[in-house]
């Protein structure tokens, strides 16, 4: 069965999710988070199928979050690790681990704690603005098309009904 692709899609949030939208793929990255690295590891600690397990990881190298290195000649083995890009999804998990700690914990408290190594103390992940740094919530925020969004779609009275057209970087620079 072939899986729908949304490689081609004009938004951010579509495109991650053709490369991260189950959850054996979250999990893999949370494990090598969490210090894994190795195949049977990954096999150990999430009780995955060997064949699911080699489709996420050829598929998180394949999108040059991990990159494969041999640490074994006879039988070749190799371990995987983050790479700049991978590395960078870290926010992610640490917000999606927020949202879980706020809203699926149990009476028994959060399964898992942060802890900022810099100062010490417990931590959880906020998204915050990146020009004031105060939180960021869905009804603070309006949305506007990007330079990258096609201009041909910009062109649907649909589109510029959900998308404030005349604020977008597109139309400030003519489009």
């Amino acid at each position: 069965m072939r899986r729908t692709s949304f490689d081609d899609w004009p938004c951010s949030i579509a495109r991650a999710v053709d490369i991260l939208g189950d959850g054996w793929t979250l999990l893999v990255l949370r494990e090598i988070f969490y210090g894994e690295s190795r195949f049977d590891g990954f096999i150990n600690s999430l009780g995955i199928a060997r064949n699911t397990l080699t489709d996420r990881l050829r598929r998180l190298e394949t999108a040059g979050l991990l990159q494969r290195r041999a640490y074994q000649s006879e039988p070749v083995r190799h371990e995987y690790l983050l790479t700049d890009k991978g590395r960078d999804f870290f926010g992610v998990l640490a917000a999606i681990n927020a949202w879980g700690d706020r809203w699926l914990t149990g009476e028994q408290g959060v399964p898992i704690v942060m802890r900022h190594t810099s100062c010490g103390r417990n931590t959880h992940a906020q998204v915050t603005c990146s020009s004031c740094n105060e939180p960021l919530h869905h009804e603070d925020v309006t949305v506007h098309a990007g330079p990258g969004y096609p201009a041909r779609l910009l062109e649907d009275p649909d589109v510029q009904a959900r998308f404030d057209t005349a604020q977008s970087p597109k139309a400030a620079v003519g489009g």
